[in-house]
């Protein structure tokens, strides 16, 4: 099955050529080969490979469909009927760009993967590349079981403990930072002021305010419909909630604490949507915001963290946040209960009554006559 042939190079040399053929019914169905500088490697080699061809299924896994990882990757977006998250859509993408992309199925191994995720520790910290490894996992997940592609997940695991022992991944650290009132005062005066130049912009105070009294993620405030709200019941649905496991179709009912509620009755009923906006425009208006006032380390996801324990601090247990929150864990909410402030952080707040005043929203000393509703719509990509 197998032969060894020895040649001259042009500098005197030899070179041992070995060679495996395989024959089915008469007819050539594989062949490979090697060359090596000794007789003696070759001699292993050839012996190694025919084992290992002879091996019930050897052959069979050799002539199995071997794409590269990019490849691979095109098949899981495309034929999921599952909607992928935008996220994560990105980040498989950006995957590609990677010279793991570009290897077969059979060639990738633990090795592979970590060189891969220090390519991007080098670029990005290591709670993204934690993020980028899992999207990249739920690939070889797929891929051997689903379609019979020699992709290794036990590799992908190996590979993932590594990461996290040496450091290149690790978890997303649990942010605690909250919004002064004196922060809030001055950024809801800052989106006060550009109000009345720019009557047609977006409401961002309404926003702020609906942010920390609802605890709703930037993404489900913008996709909150008229229809979502039960005014009676003072809570909404909020459809494809994130969370761990499956996030499309996660339609969650949230209660509304009060200022909440009346922020949402407040705004004009004009489109189908509560806040018909551009949720990366709102991101980026309000890191603008704080970097004109000089205002560090403020994330708009900061508003949910401060909203949630605020909750915690007017007396409500673990349950009784959840049903605002929308926590599908409890224990992810015990971080929340070390607080040792009570009381309503909010109570007589000035802006209190601005966001849920029917008028857009400017300032608390200022006259709230009726001023132009946004129509700045979800797909507009420019800042207003």
């Amino acid at each position: 099955m197998g032969t060894i042939i020895a040649r001259k190079r042009k500098d005197g040399t030899t070179a041992h050529l070995a060679q495996v053929l395989v024959k089915r019914d008469g007819a050539i169905v594989h062949r490979e080969s090697r060359t090596f500088d000794r007789k003696q490697a070759a001699s292993a080699w050839l012996e190694k490979r025919e084992k290992e061809l002879a091996k019930p299924g050897g052959l069979d896994r050799l002539l199995a469909p071997d794409p590269t990882l990019a490849a691979v990757i095109d098949r899981y977006t495309n034929e999921s009927i599952k909607r992928i998250g935008r996220t994560k859509a990105q980040v498989l993408r950006a995957i590609k760009t990677y010279d793991i992309a570009n290897k077969r199925c059979s060639e990738i191994t633990s090795v592979d993967v970590i060189a891969f995720a220090n390519q991007l520790v080098s670029k990005v910290k290591p709670q993204t590349v934690a993020n980028y490894l899992s999207h990249l996992a739920a690939v070889f997940a797929v891929a051997k079981p689903a379609w019979a592609y020699p992709l290794d997940q036990t590799a992908m695991n190996d590979a993932f403990v590594v990461a996290k022992r040496l450091g290149i991944a690790s978890k997303s650290r649990e942010r605690d930072r909250r919004p002064t009132l004196e922060e809030l005062d001055r950024i809801l005066e800052y989106f006060g002021e550009r109000l009345k130049r720019r009557p047609s912009s977006i409401l961002m105070q309404k926003i702020i305010g609906f942010a920390i009294f609802s605890t709703r993620r930037l993404e489900e405030i913008t996709r909150i419909s008229w229809n979502d709200l039960d005014v009676d019941g003072s809570r909404v649905l909020v459809r494809d909630m994130k969370n761990p496991g499956e996030k499309i179709g996660n339609d969650v009912w949230c209660d509304l604490p009060p200022e909440a509620l009346q922020i949402v009755l407040s705004m004009p009923k004009k489109h189908q949507e509560i806040f018909p906006f551009c949720g990366d425009t709102i991101g980026a208006n309000f890191t603008r915001a704080c970097q004109f006032l000089d205002i560090i380390d403020l994330h708009l996801h900061d508003l949910r963290h401060d909203g949630v324990s605020r909750l915690f601090e007017l007396g409500r247990n673990i349950p009784q946040v959840a049903a605002v929150s929308g926590h599908r864990s409890w224990t992810s909410l015990k971080r929340y209960t070390h607080l040792r402030q009570t009381g309503d952080k909010y109570a007589g707040w000035k802006w209190l009554s601005v966001l849920t005043s029917t008028a857009s929203a400017i300032g608390p000393s200022s006259k709230h006559g009726s001023i132009e509703y946004s129509t700045t719509r979800r797909l507009d990509p420019t800042p207003a």
